[in-house]
């Protein structure tokens, strides 16, 4: 199965308001996607749609090659909008509850539990979780029937600096393992980090779809000169007003790094200090803000 998930014109209206607006997205196999969206953007929506929890206005969707419904869920575990279990069960009872309700051996309980990091606190109640131990073993459930695809909706909520990188060291293990995975996020830096390739939605539509490479492709070249306007002055005479941005003795040059060396002997050359030259790439936050024209924000 090359594309575990894969939408064609996907919409989802209520009433007069569009969601999620002819979603056309590709998930590769064995690869980590991130679904990346402002507030209201339809991450949430488009997840639920993919496991049948909504039906689609329009559109058409598959699972595993197979259109959503309880077969194609065999092999999907997910976790969407937080887990819920019984609060005043132990972890490792909820989980054995929810392997009898699925067919599964009650050996993969320890096993997901190890996976998660909860085994020193298997036997401790649900109730006395932090928020970020509820998200583990949220995860650990998803993990029961072994699948072939995986969809976290905000895998890293509530988790601390450490327990966000055990997170991606996992995710990045089952994407190894064969296992795909589709997640969304709205920590930037977290999906540079753990992604192989990302779709961004802005009201309901799909803006852009590659690498995390790619998407940040660009760049400039960063010059902190002094006197920072004769330095503008002169690279504009030399490359143009329009390539030339930044405030203060900072400027940036939209030219190829290749020009560095010839930028460094003019400015010299015409008596200007120059204290840092060099290439400096856009981060995924600020072509995240580009392309959606706003603030990121959690759904």
């Amino acid at each position: 199965m090359n594309t575990p998930v894969e939408t064609h014109g996907l919409t989802k209206r209520y009433g007069a308001a569009t969601a999620v607006d002819g979603l056309d997205i590709s998930v590769r196999a064995g690869e980590v996607y991130g679904f990346l969206g402002p507030n209201g953007a339809g991450k949430t929506t488009t997840l639920r749609m993919l496991l049948g929890l909504i039906r689609p206005t329009a559109g058409t969707l598959r699972l595993l090659g197979r259109e959503p419904g309880p077969r194609s869920l065999e092999r999907v575990g997910a976790l969407i909008e937080g887990p819920a279990f019984y609060p005043y069960l132990s972890a490792r009872t909820n989980l054995r509850i929810l392997a009898d309700h699925a067919g599964v051996g009650r050996a993969r309980v320890d096993a997901v539990l190890g996976t998660v990091s909860l085994t020193d606190r298997a036997q401790d109640r649900y109730a006395t979780y932090s928020l970020g131990m509820k998200q583990r073993l949220g995860l650990a459930a998803a993990l029961l029937k072994e699948p072939e695809l995986l969809i976290l909706d905000e895998p890293t909520n509530g988790l601390d600096p450490a327990g966000m990188a055990d997170m991606r060291v996992t995710i990045r293990k089952l994407a190894a393992d064969g296992c795909t995975v589709l997640l969304s996020s709205h920590l930037l830096a977290e999906v540079e980090q753990i992604c192989d390739r990302v779709g961004v939605i802005d009201h309901g539509m799909l803006i852009a779809e590659t690498t995390v490479d790619d998407l940040r492709t660009g760049g400039a070249l960063r010059i902190v000169a002094s006197p920072a306007d004769q330095a503008r002055d002169r690279l504009r005479a030399l490359f143009g007003a329009t390539l030339v941005r930044g405030e203060g003795d900072v400027i940036e040059l939209d030219v190829d790094a290749g020009q560095a060396a010839r930028i460094n002997a003019e400015l010299v050359g015409a008596g200007i200090s120059v204290s840092e030259l060099g290439w400096q790439e856009p981060d995924l936050e600020q072509t995240f803000l580009a392309l959606t024209g706003g603030v990121p924000h959690a759904d």
